[in-house]
Order: structure tokens, then C-alpha cells, then sequence
């Protein structure tokens, strides 16, 4: 895989649901089922950074004074 971290996220997930069901089709050998397991590794990584990432941004917002703030989400009770 060409610059695993270049991928968007929604590429590195489509690309990883496309090896999990190489694998649930079974009848592959053992070799390449190992590959398909490293490369699944790789991108439910990315999938997982760019996750945090996101988490990370969308929890700041600017305030009126243009000053970053933690957003929390009141709930009703």
C-alpha cells in the first residue's frame, strides 16, 4: 500500500471491509490470508486515528471572542 496515512478515511475503511470479506469467503491460503491480516491491521489503525482525530476537533469550538472552548453537550433530564 502506497502512503497508508494519505488515505481518507472513508477509503481506508472501504478498502478494509473489502478484505474482511475476502476472508469471511474463506479458501484462501494461509500465506495470503496473513497478508490480508496485516494490511486489515494497518487500516483499522488509520480508520482509528483519523477517528480520534475528529473526536478531538469536533470537542473544541470557538467562543464570541474567537478563544477555542471545550464543547460539551448538555443533557435533559
Amino acid at each position: 500500500m502506497a502512503n497508508d496515512q494519505s488515505l481518507s478515511f472513508e477509503e481506508a475503511l472501504k478498502k478494509l471491509e473489502e478484505i474482511v470479506g475476502k476472508m469471511e469467503a474463506g479458501d484462501i491460503p494461509l500465506e495470503k490470508a496473513m497478508e490480508y491480516y496485516a494490511e486489515g491491521s494497518k487500516l483499522s489503525k488509520i480508520c482509528h486515528d483519523k477517528l480520534v482525530q475528529a473526536d478531538k476537533q469536533l470537542k473544541e469550538i470557538m467562543d464570541e471572542n474567537g478563544e477555542l472552548s471545550l464543547f460539551t453537550i448538555q443533557e435533559e433530564s
